[in-house]
This record gives C-alpha cells, structure tokens and sequence, in this order.
C-alpha cells in the first residue's frame, strides 16, 4: 500500500523517465548567483570562521576535562608532526613545521610554577588557534565567476571524455549522453522550503562533478561538498574546486581535533541553509556494489544541525535526496576492484604484473574509449526527512502509515527539545539504514549490470568446486558460456525484474524493459566495461560468450548483488525448457 499525504495523495516511486534534452537547462530557483546560501557562505567567510571558530572551540572544550587539554594538545601535536615528516603533499602549506612548533613551545602543563587557571587560558586560545587554521584549510572559497567559467567549461570537457575522438566523432554530446530523472520538480520547490543534502552513490572521481552538472542543469544552486586534498596537489583543482563549493577534507589527519572540526563546519553550514552534498559511503566503492556500510560521522551532522535548528525555533527543515549513479562502465573500475580483492582475499589473491601488457593493448585502450556510446543516468530520488520520513514538494513528513509527521517530536524530551548525544546516533542509524533501502529501490539495472551479474553466476555454477578467487584464475579456455544457456537464464531473470519493478524494488532501464532478448544481450556486451583494453564480456565467432578479464566481470557483476537474484541462474537449460 502506498503511502498517502495529508490531502489522501499517494506518494509513488518515479517511473525511468529521464528528462529529455530539451527540458533542461531549467531556470534557477534562485536566479540571482549572489543570492545562493553557498555564494553568501564566501562572502561572508571570514565572519563565518570567526563564529565557527569559537563555537567548535568551545564544544570540544565541553567534551574535554580541563586536565585532559593540554595532553590531547600533545597529541594532535605528535601526529601532525609525523605527518609532516612522513606524508608530505604539495598542497601543504609552507609553514607547517613551524606552526606546530611554535604550539610545542607555547604549551602548558600543570606545574608548581603555573596556576591550573594559567595554564588552562593558554591552552585554550592555542586550541582556538589549532581550530581556526583547521577551518581555514577546510571552509570554501565559493566564487561565483569560477562557477560561471565552470559551467561553461566542463561541458566541453565532458564531450570530448564522452564522445568519439576527431577520427571517431559522435554526433551525440554531454546533454544526449546523461539522462536526469527522479522528483526533479519536488527537489526543486524543496530547495525553497529548506535545507537539502544530497547523499550518491560513489563508484568513480567523476561523480562529484557529473551531479554537480546534473543538479546545474535542473536549476539547483551550488551544493557544498568535501574534496580530498591531495586532488589539490594539481594547481589547477586546487584553484577551482574550493571556488566551486568544496571543502578541503585532509584524510592523513586523525587527531580528534581535526576531526570534531570537520564535523562541525559540516553542521554549522547546513544551518546556514547551505545545500551540501555527502557521499555517504566515505569513498568510492571498490567492489563495484550499492553501499550497505554508511559512514555515521557527517550524516550525523544533518541530524544535529536539524537539532540545533529546532532548538533555536529557527523555520529551516533540511531534506535528504539518495541520489543512484548509473554507469555502464566506471573508468577506474579495474584499479577499485583489484583494490578490494587484495583487501579482502590477502594472500589468496594474486596481483597481475601488468594492467596493460604491452604497446597494443595501450593502442586498444584508447580505441575502445573513444568509441565508447554508453549513457549515463542520475536518479534523484524521494526526499525524506532528518528520520526517514518521506517528504511531499512542500516539505511535509509523512509516516510510513500515512500520516503527517512534526519532526519536533522526536527530538523533544520531558517537554523541551533539547540535544542528546545516544538519541541523535540512534536517528543517524536510522537514516543510513533508510538511505541504503532506497539505494536499491531508486537504482537502475543496466543491460550492463544484467549481462554481468548473469555471466558471472553462471560461471560459479559451472565450477561450484572452486572458491571466488580460484574462479577468477579460471583458465581462458574454460571461460565459455553457451549461446542458449545464456539468453535462458537472461529471458529468466529478467522475468524475475519485471515482478521486483512492479513490487517497487527496483527500476529497469528501457534496454531492459523493452529489447528483444537478443537485443538486449547485445546492447548490454557491447557497453559493459566498454573501454577496458581486456572485456568484461564479448561474443565469439560462434555467439558463445567469453570473458577476458574475469576480475572486471566480478565488479560489473556486483552491481546487482542485494537483490537475493543468484539462485535464478542455472548452468545449464532444465529439461523442460530445453
């Protein structure tokens, strides 16, 4: 049963119907750039930093017994300087070394010749100025004639990663090539009623950009976002990115004041209304699957900014969007997969020597990348609430009974709303368990994903002997599929996706939907992993199917893994059938 509005109006999940071409570019929902609660963030950051400042200062003093200061000081002060030492990046900033010298100098321990009230005062204004330099690394430098420049610029550069090369030439563009859908309409009035935080999918380093360009394209303003800093150590990025919106996040940092600042300046500028954008799995999915495991440390802060937003009685509601990628092929696909293999099977996984083996395959690479023709599909999803709750195009919380929701209630105790700590990281769970449902509800199965997931489990029917990474050794010879079984098990499982889309656990691709079996397989060989010097998957002269490189294969594969869909796949026809 779907869920009803307040006005007994269903809120039904969005069919694939991606925006045509020319429904975008959409107007803004707030013409005036200068105008963007990113762009008023830039302009006033020196206050904001100021304000920020003092305000993680003092939470991290609240969290700390006064004696504990200066030996948490020490310690921040120890791993920076390892850092130093040991890690050095380009990006870092020439005085360094001698900032944190200087705070080993200044610092205070309880001494007979230094009342605790001394040594206290001291080491909090050092701690203020440990935070103060943190947030100056991280806090954006929004500029909107960067934006303007990007906007125009990236495009171009999308055209030629996305089309042919001038040998190869396609007549289709960026605009043709990656399809918008999702409650487009309903984030965008959302946009007005408050706060919106868009949490993707992260499968390759384009993500960032490619939803940053969709979310331009549909009329949203500039979303915040966090960048590693190592991309920095590029000249280039290092000017652009913070100018376009993101935020330094420096992952050799582990000191828990490094960290509390983070998480602060994430929180505070939600409730300065700035839309932000999170990937919420913390880094780009190795194997190739949905996120299960979300990181708890910045959704939590969307919880506690509404928190602090309703204790203030300020009117800001803040709005989760799962938004799914879906990519036919990822480029750094054959570097993440081999990344968790050698993660997760240690010594049973053996490393090949070379990734391109030899001037030919560097000739096919770049043939087979040009050529490339797959689309790419953005799906924003349906907006919730801080809870879970879904949310119509005026920012109403509905049950999952129906009924209209006032999100105050859950963060009031005895009368009074007011922060609690557990209660938040209950809510936290709550919403990381609600986002990864609607990962696999809004995710779209590609011809791509389907021919993988299929192939693959059919070869582990062949050989149930052999164990995963025995399975990727497999001989070339051995790896042959018959024509026959495959279009079975293909016609099978995609029965079996017709009924998960009608039951609302899935989308289908219109490949999927609507091709002939034959049409479908085609489509799905031809563009999974499609650039890659070794096929995931290809046709041999007799229509049989082989797999090159049964490690890409894994990774396409594990797109639809979740779904309980494995025990569809047989190794060979039944009797019946044959």
């Amino acid at each position: 049963m779907p869920l009803q509005t307040a006005e007994n109006k269903p809120i039904l999940p969005i069919p694939f119907e991606p925006l045509a071409p020319t429904d975008y570019p959409k107007p803004y929902v707030i013409e005036n750039f200068e105008d963007w609660p990113i762009s008023k963030l830039g302009q006033e950051r020196e206050e904001f930093m100021a304000q920020a400042t003092q305000t993680i200062t003092n939470r991290i003093l609240a969290q700390k017994r006064s004696n504990s200061l200066s030996d948490e000081i020490a310690k921040a002060l120890y791993l920076e300087r390892i850092r130093i030492v040991e890690n050095p990046w380009k990006v870092d900033p020439p005085d360094e070394l001698d900032f944190w010298n200087d705070i080993r100098k200044k610092l205070l321990k309880k001494s007979l010749d230094q009342t605790e009230q001394a040594v206290a005062e001291n080491n909090e204004k050092l701690l203020s100025r440990i935070v103060e330099r943190y947030l100056r690394e991280i806090t954006s430098k929004f500029k909107v004639s960067t934006y303007r420049v990007a906007r125009q610029l990236l495009p171009r550069v999308f055209n030629i990663l996305l089309s042919a090369s001038k040998f190869f030439r396609s007549n289709k563009h960026l605009r043709d090539r990656l399809q918008i859908l999702g409650q487009i309409e309903t984030i965008r009035s959302l946009t007005k009623k408050g706060t919106v935080i868009l949490v993707p999918t992260h499968f390759s380093n384009l993500d960032s950009v490619l939803i940053g360009w969709a979310s331009d394209r549909v009329g949203l303003s500039a979303f915040s976002y966090g960048a590693g800093i190592n991309l920095y150590n590029t000249s280039i990025l290092g000017y652009m990115f913070p100018r376009l919106g993101a935020y330094g996040v420096d992952r050799r940092k582990k000191n828990s004041f490094y960290l509390e600042t983070l998480k602060a300046y994430s929180q505070l500028t939600i409730e300065r209304g700035v839309h932000s954008l999170f990937f919420p799995g913390g880094t780009r999915s190795r194997s190739g699957a949905l996120e299960k495991k979300l990181k708890m440390g910045l959704m939590g802060t969307a919880i506690d900014a509404q928190n602090a937003l309703l204790e203030r009685k300020e009117d800001n509601k803040i709005f989760i969007v799962p938004v799914v990628l879906n990519y036919h092929f990822v480029l750094e696909a054959k570097s993440l997969i081999d990344s968790h293999l050698k993660q997760t099977g240690k010594e049973l996984y053996l490393i090949e020597k070379k990734a391109f083996g030899g001037f030919f395959n560097v000739i096919k690479f770049f043939w087979n990348f040009f050529r490339a023709s797959s689309n790419i599909a953005v799906n924003y999803g349906q907006p919730m609430d801080v809870l879970g709750n879904f949310v119509d195009a005026e920012g109403t919380s509905i049950s999952q009974f129906g009924h209209e929701v006032d999100i105050k209630d859950y963060f009031t105790s005895n009368g009074k709303i007011k922060y609690d700590h557990q209660r938040n990281g209950q809510y936290t769970q709550m919403l990381a368990d609600k986002i990864v449902e609607r990962y696999f509800i809004e995710n779209i199965v590609l011809s791509s994903h389907l021919v993988a997931y299929v192939a693959f489990n059919i070869f582990q029917k062949q050989y149930p002997n052999l164990d995963l990474y025995g399975l990727l050794r497999l001989p070339k010879e051995d790896r042959v599929i018959l024509k026959k079984v495959f279009y079975y098990n293909i016609e099978h499982l995609r029965n079996r996706l017709f009924e998960l889309e009608k039951e609302n656990k899935l989308q289908l691709s219109p490949e999927v939907k609507n091709d002939s079996i034959e049409d479908l397989i085609i489509h799905g060989i031809n563009n999974v992993g499609n650039f890659h010097v070794k096929r995931a998957l290809l046709l041999d002269k007799e229509n049989d199917i082989r797999s090159e490189d049964m490690n890409l294969l894994l990774y396409y594969h594990n797109r639809m893994k979740g779904y309980g869909l494995s025990n569809t796949i047989v190794a060979q026809i039944p009797i019946t059938s044959a």
